[in-house]
């Protein structure tokens, strides 16, 4: 159970980590490939003070890779895992989105007739 419970809050951390919508933002603007961070500010369209911060939580969490050239830092994503669980859940939450969109009146998820209406 030691091991078991290890695991959980392993979990729970990279959870915690996916939870900020910034982060979110962040991911996505890596998924084309390495960016500076510059690239990163303009494309989230936040702080420079505020990207930095979470590229670093997630760069210590091991999810992002850095290097540095000249006095450019550039990130790119270390874990693919993490993208494709983003990837799956935002699908996921979109088609639910999706779902919530449809008239009132659609019911057990078929929609009335033209004439019924």
């Amino acid at each position: 159970m030691e091991e078991l419970d290890r695991v959980f809050e392993k979990v729970s951390h990279y959870f915690s980590l996916l939870s900020e919508p910034s982060r979110l933002r962040i991911l996505h603007a890596l998924c084309g490939g390495e960016r500076s961070v510059g690239e990163v500010v303009t494309a989230v369209g936040s702080s420079q003070t505020n990207v930095s911060r979470h590229l670093n939580a997630m760069y210590l969490a091991g999810v992002l890779a850095r290097r540095k050239e000249g006095n450019q830092v550039y990130y790119t994503i270390a874990d693919s895992g993490v993208v494709e669980i983003c990837r799956a859940v935002c699908v996921q939450v979109a088609g639910r989105i999706e779902e919530e969109a449809l008239p009132s009146k659609a019911v057990d998820g078929f929609m009335p007739r033209q004439n019924e209406a």
